[in-house]
């Protein structure tokens, strides 16, 4: 109950937390007694705190999604994470030039993993519940065939 009531508040405060860089001091530099907090080669920290939280919020939303899915196909939510954490990864990465440009192609391998287990998993799933073949009956039919086969065999041996 306490978990469930938790992730209801984190989305439910999303959208608050999405506009958190409407608060953001002005200038380039924000310094604190804990920490300082620079705009990291961005123009000032309201651009580069609305640059993070555009990669943060939904980052964090689709992690809750993957975490609390029960549907078949929740690997393929692992696709968007992982490309908001590049584009994350890539903003914080100090004076980047180009941001939401190369994340792509760090992007294939992960395509090309998920993409054909989730659709294994489909196929499966389909023949199953679809088209109504399940593949362990017809092991176990094959197995039995065989076994018949090789004891006709064997009796004509003994003939």
């Amino acid at each position: 109950m306490i978990i469930d009531s938790t992730l209801v508040l984190i989305i439910v405060c999303s959208p608050f937390l999405y506009y958190l860089y409407e608060y953001s001091p002005e200038g380039k530099v924000w310094e604190t007694p804990f920490f300082t907090i620079t705009s990291n080669g961005y123009k000032n920290l309201y651009i580069s705190f609305w640059i993070y939280l555009s990669k943060i919020v939904p980052l964090l939303l689709f992690i809750l999604w993957f975490l609390t899915c029960r549907h078949w196909w929740y690997h393929v939510i692992l696709i968007p994470i992982s490309m908001y954490a590049f584009q994350l990864t890539n903003a914080l990465y100090k004076n980047s030039a180009k941001i939401d440009e190369i994340e792509i192609y760090w992007l294939i391998p992960i395509l090309m993993v998920i993409t054909p287990i989730v659709y294994l998993i489909r196929l499966k799933l389909f023949d199953k519940l679809v088209l109504g073949i399940d593949l362990k009956k017809i092991e176990a039919e094959l197995d039995e065939y065989d076994r018949k086969e090789n004891e006709a065999q064997h009796n004509n041996e003994i003939k």
